[in-house]
């Protein structure tokens, strides 16, 4: 035990020890005075955050939430970190995505901090011809290839061992993946191309064991699921069971189980939501290492770990805000302890990036690297009591969706029953009710539109794949809103307007002409809040004020809001009231709500 020594400072000495109860006690008094008769024993409950997969985050944590031992950092269960370095040895490998045959802008990425390449190829991105080409001036024996091709897997692995052979690098330092991924490229397209048993994957994994030690065959890409809408536990869950069929065929193919798990690379999407991005990394690894260990190899659990800022969390509005939630999701990344991270520039929804976008992304992890430092500390947050109890429920609610899949035959089997497509479906369906209702606000959409933004225009990219799991965004409600507004406005030379009649004086009913302004705007529809309703151009009308002025005016101004012409008022607030035809208020379905009124005002 270690004695402070006495330096004349008793801080909270004289004071007792608070406890939980006491803590409690104290919020229920708080939310009394709001108005809220809350027991003591339910107050924690009240101030707690629904996360997605039946998950809560707490207002409190502390040392009395027991989670397992996370053990060391490069030992089993790996939930510190794969590495007992970690990423402390120059931060983690910046891999960049390229999707066209540009060596230009290869060059570009690995002359300004990018370590290593990740090729999607294909005859729509980097056609497998136009490889050698693409790498012409790239050292391959210093910067690691990562191969993403589907049903040309075969083929691109090939040609890329071939340019190899060529330039003469030796096996031994030649790193990277060549992204053998059949049931991910099932699950992007709903065509198998492999086969059961995997047999061409498992050649080229047997090829890597014996002859490239730092090369891997075998990419576990979880972006599909949480692409199609799924949660973190379901991303988690498919992981693990496109893992496991992985191993069997691969031990079943004659790779020992360590040879088969060193074939292994997993890919997970970060998302600007911090601490279950974190978990979500912190959680997989202790996964696998569990399964490592049912596999009678402890050891060599480490997951090897490759993180992508979320698709589905960027928008093709105010696109500029992209560059912040990729931010985050890189940083919880790296605190979570992944190896490699891609970072999506900000206009990736908008089609090929420039180069101003791409230069944007690769800074995102340098500053975080080399600036902020965030690489010299292994596993952050590690024993932040909050941290260590969301990774262990997470874990805990993956493992159960894992065994949900196993149960149904394996992931080969869920991807074909369809039992993976109507699961991820039920979460997504939930999600987007939050998302209309705003309770998962996206800003610069559902939040702070801009309408006179300029538009963001790229050159389009390569088509996804079809016949697979659905894509999905964040935005995609709203954007199909806007995107009616934005015809209307192209048809006759004005968006589709309302005119927010604002009740008594500002401070009556500034919060609510606010909040209304803001709700229109989200569905491309302009808010006009200066002089009267004759001038403003508007069909409608949204009454604005305190509940107090309602009773008082809201019903003689509906009525002369209809004389002066409004086909429709409504009101931010709750209450009935003649001549008040909707309300608008937190929490109501703004998606319906504004789909009904462009309809209403012949916005097709």
């Amino acid at each position: 035990m270690t004695v402070l020594p006495d330096d004349g400072l008793s801080l909270a000495a004289e004071f007792s020890a608070a406890t939980h109860a006491q803590w409690r006690r104290l919020v229920a008094g708080v939310l009394s005075r709001s108005g809220k008769d809350i027991p003591d024993t339910e107050a924690e409950d009240a101030l707690s955050t629904a996360l997605e997969d039946g998950l809560r985050a707490r207002p409190l944590y502390t040392s009395d939430d027991d989670a397992p031992d996370p053990g060391l950092p490069g030992f089993a269960p790996f939930v510190r970190s794969g590495r007992a370095e970690g990423n402390t040895a120059g931060g983690w490998d910046v891999r960049q995505r390229h999707v066209t045959a540009d060596p230009e802008a290869v060059l570009t990425d690995l002359e300004n901090g990018v370590t290593s390449l990740w090729l999607v190829v294909g005859p729509d991105a980097v056609p497998v011809a136009e490889l050698d080409r693409t790498l012409q001036d790239v050292y391959l024996d210093l910067a690691p290839i990562v191969l993403e091709a589907g049903a040309e897997t075969a083929a691109a692995a090939t040609e890329l061992l071939d340019i190899l052979t060529r330039r003469g690098i030796a096996p031994e330092v030649v790193r990277g993946n060549l992204g053998a991924d059949p049931l991910g490229t099932e699950a992007r397209t709903g065509a198998a191309y492999d086969g059961d048993g995997f047999p061409a994957t498992v050649a080229l994994a047997r090829l890597c064991a014996e002859a490239y030690p730092g090369l891997r065959a075998l990419t576990v890409d979880a972006l599909p699921y949480h692409g199609a809408g799924g949660s973190a536990a379901q991303e988690l869950g498919a992981s693990l069971a496109t893992g496991v069929a992985y191993l069997r065929a691969l031990t079943d193919g004659g790779l020992t189980v360590e040879q088969a798990l060193g074939q292994l690379e997993f890919r997970y999407a970060a998302t600007a939501d911090q601490f279950l991005t974190t978990a979500k990394f912190r959680a997989a690894r202790r996964l696998w290492a569990r399964i490592a260990e049912a596999c009678g190899a402890p050891a060599a659990g480490a997951q090897l770990q490759h993180a992508v800022t979320s698709p589905v969390m960027m928008t093709g509005r105010d696109p500029w805000v992209n560059m912040l939630r990729t931010t985050i999701a890189t940083l919880a990344a790296g605190v979570g302890g992944a190896e490699s991270v891609t970072v999506h520039p900000f206009d990736h929804a908008l089609g090929l990036p420039d180069a101003f976008a791409r230069r944007i992304a690769r800074n995102t992890s340098t500053i975080l690297i080399e600036e902020s430092h965030l690489s010299r500390v292994i596993d952050p947050a590690g024993g932040s009591w909050y941290v260590e109890s969301l990774t262990d429920e997470l874990a805990r609610a993956a493992w159960e969706f894992f065994q949900e899949i196993e149960q149904a035959g394996g992931q080969a089997a869920a991807l074909r029953s369809d039992l993976l497509r109507e699961r991820i479906a039920a979460t997504w369906a939930e999600r987007s009710e939050n998302l209309a209702k705003r309770r998962e606000p996206v800003t610069g959409v559902s939040e702070f539109p801009h309408l006179a933004e300029k538009p963001v225009v790229r050159e389009p990219g390569p088509a996804a794949p079809e016949g697979g799991l659905p894509r999905v965004r964040r935005d995609e409600a709203f954007e199909a809103l806007r995107a009616r507004s934005d015809a209307h406005l192209a048809a006759t030379g004005a968006r589709p307007r309302v005119y927010l009649a604002a009740l008594g004086p500002a401070a009556a009913h500034t919060a609510r002409l606010t909040f209304a302004a803001n709700l229109f705007q989200a569905g491309g529809i302009e808010p006009v809040t200066e002089g009267s309703f004759e001038d403003s151009g508007a069909a409608e009308a949204c009454l604005c004020s305190s509940d107090a002025l309602y009773e008082e005016q809201a019903e003689s101004t509906a009525a002369a809001l209809r004389e002066a012409g409004a086909g429709h008022v409504s009101l931010a607030g709750r209450g009935t009231y003649a001549g008040v035809d909707s309300h608008v208020f937190a929490g109501c379905d703004a998606v319906a709500v504004l789909s009904a009124t462009l309809d209403r005002m012949g916005v097709s």
